[in-house]
């Protein structure tokens, strides 16, 4: 089992080290919008959770809450990896392969993605509340399931998403200005 661990560490570390869609995440605004993607690709599983509380159960629900799932799949896959890349394996790598600051980093983004997940709830909890009905009020089942689905996802996705959407950019390299070009020149 050891031997396991150490395989499955070590498979993270070099695939963190690959650098996966590094366009995606050189710049803060370019980490932003895909955070926003994958926020995006959780928002579509909750669409979906719609779809089936109004249209379940007919063959329309079920294809659009299927394909809604998918998509966001799509979506969320790439996002995941590339910001996994980003923040190098703060939110996924196990806390003994982490430095101080990615440990702090880490603490943050799943303090604020806790915070965000509870206001999630509580509209959430407040939106099935406010349904007018009486007791025959029909919820299909296939709503509860994508609901499930939809908010385990989400629970899942917001620390890397958080993580993601809060890393600065890396300081300037000095590597610049060894060249000798200085166009100010301002070379002393």
């Amino acid at each position: 089992m050891q031997e396991f661990r150490r395989r499955w560490a070590d498979s993270q570390q070099k695939g963190l080290e690959r650098g996966t869609l590094p366009s995606w995440h050189r710049t803060r605004r370019r980490r932003r919008v895909t955070a926003g993607a994958g926020a995006a690709a959780a928002a579509m599983q909750w669409a979906g959770t719609v779809v089936s509380w109004h249209l379940a159960p007919s063959d329309t629900a079920m294809y659009w809450t299927i394909g809604l799932f998918l998509g966001s799949v799509v979506i969320a896959v790439p996002v995941a990896a590339a910001l996994n890349t980003a923040t190098r394996g703060a939110t996924s790598l196990a806390e003994a392969t982490l430095d101080e600051r990615q440990i702090a980093d880490r603490l943050r983004a799943h303090t604020i993605a806790h915070r965000l997940m509870l206001l999630l709830l509580v509209v959430l909890v407040v939106g099935v509340l406010s349904v007018q009905g009486d007791r025959s009020t029909f919820v299909p089942i296939a709503a509860v399931v994508t609901g499930v689905v939809a908010l385990f996802t989400t629970h899942l996705q917001l620390p890397l998403l958080v993580a993601g959407w809060r890393l600065p950019d890396p300081p300037p390299d000095d590597e610049d200005d060894l060249d000798g070009d200085d166009p100010e020149g301002t070379d002393r």
